[in-house]
């Protein structure tokens, strides 16, 4: 037996330490290869950290509660391998470049430059990497899966799920070619960010796995805006809190999937998961540009003052970047208030694994006809689009456009004599 050093691994592009939190595993105890064997914590996420070696934890060199940089040993284990195996490399790719031939004193042109290996920046452990390796899928198709775990990695469960649709013939494997980018003098090239590049690969998963269909509802909105310009003030007076359009909105879209449960669930294969609990996300946008989507837990036992004080709590402390990870997981279903922007309307993407998310436009002052017990009459109505994406494979138009328009019905029938 050889004894070897476990390191801290990399666990994202931007996480350069973690924290340990606890060890699974003492020293003199066995240890599978791919077992984990401790818990840490970065500035982004929770994870336990698996063994590459099978063997027996030898000593553990970091303590719980001590911070470690990426690739510093953190433990010793006497390793079931050969004692004259070669250490283990880290091969960078060569781009080799072709040389022109001659031909007849002439040198011919180069048709094609062998590429570099893709590299991923995404993290996937150990486990995952040698199922994918054993099941003959590169990194560059890894990397376009949708994963169900913390920070959306792809988990050992999320894989074997993939590989039994692949082999079912239920995945495009097809490689889709990608557009060719020239840039010119004065471009400016900016590297994304570690959040834009998740939430880049999120809304692409989402758009390959769900077919979206968007249904739009004009509503009436003019109680629930002088009922706000009625008691903002006293409120921001009594709570200390900002009355904004939001908690009504949420009250609005619970009400209507209390309506319509069927709106409330999880595709899982060829199963639908009906979600007991009513987990609103809201969709923040960031100092920085990004967008977070805190989740408001059982939304449905709120009244509307909890609402009210829950909702600024989770925008504040997003933009502060103070959100606790329990606080970004679990949303059944998802709102997205672009009229904030000044958008009247918009086609949102569903957050995976949900099947809908509503857009709220921007309300406008707008004539309208108003009907009368003398007559029709003209007047000036507060009005609003809202936008109701959802999952085709398990949502109808029926279910999808009855859903917004229920929600509607909720906002134009605000009672203006609600005390909070």
């Amino acid at each position: 037996m050889a004894q070897v050093e476990l390191l801290m691994p990399k666990m994202g592009e931007s996480i350069m330490e973690a924290t340990v939190l606890t060890w699974l595993k003492k020293p003199g105890d066995k240890i599978e290869q791919d077992e984990s064997v401790l818990e840490v914590a970065t500035d982004k996420v929770d994870t336990e950290i698996p063994s590459i070696y099978a063997g027996v934890l030898k000593e553990i060199l970091a303590k719980e509660g001590e911070t470690v940089k990426v690739g510093s040993p953190i433990a010793i284990i006497e390793a079931t391998v050969p004692e004259n195996a070669p250490d283990e490399k880290v091969l960078e790719p060569v781009e080799t470049i072709p040389q022109p031939r001659e031909e007849n004193g002439i040198k011919a042109p180069v048709s094609e430059a062998k590429k570099p290996a893709p590299v991923s920046n995404r993290f996937y452990s150990p486990l995952v990497r040698n199922i994918a390796r054993q099941e003959n899928i590169p990194i560059s198709e890894l990397d376009t899966l949708t994963g169900t775990g913390a920070e959306g990695r792809v988990t050992k469960k999320d894989l074997l799920e993939y590989i039994s649709n692949r082999k079912a013939g239920r995945v495009d494997t097809a490689s889709i070619p990608q557009p060719v980018i020239s840039v010119n003098g004065g471009d400016e090239i900016v590297e994304m960010d570690r959040m834009r590049k998740m939430i880049a690969e999120r809304m692409v998963a989402s758009k390959r796995i769900a077919p979206h269909v968007t249904s739009f509802v004009e509503a009436d909105v003019t109680p629930l805006v002088m009922w706000r310009n009625k008691v903002k003030a006293e409120f921001h007076k009594r709570e200390g809190e900002v009355l904004t359009y939001t908690p009504m909105f949420i009250e609005a879209v619970v009400l209507a999937i209390k309506d319509y449960p069927m709106i409330n669930i999880s595709v899982d294969g060829d199963k639908i998961i009906k979600r007991k609990a009513i987990n609103i996300g809201m969709a923040v946008a960031l100092p920085d540009g990004n967008l977070i989507v805190p989740v408001i837990h059982n939304a449905d036992q709120y009244n509307l003052k909890g609402l009210i004080h829950k909702v600024n709590d989770l925008a504040r402390r997003a933009r502060e970047n103070k959100l606790k990870p329990d606080e970004l997981v679990g949303g059944t279903f998802t709102i997205s208030n672009v009229g904030s922007f000044g958008n009247v309307m918009g086609t949102p993407i569903i957050v995976q694994p949900q099947v809908g998310i509503i857009a709220l436009g921007a309300i406008q002052k707008k004539p309208a006809v108003i009907e009368t017990p003398y007559g029709d009459a003209i007047g000036i109505r507060h009005k609003m689009f809202l936008s109701h994406s959802y999952d085709h494979r398990v949502v109808d138009g029926a279910l999808g456009g009855m859903m917004v328009r229920r929600v509607a019905d909720y906002l134009e029938k605000f009672d203006t004599s609600r005390v909070i």
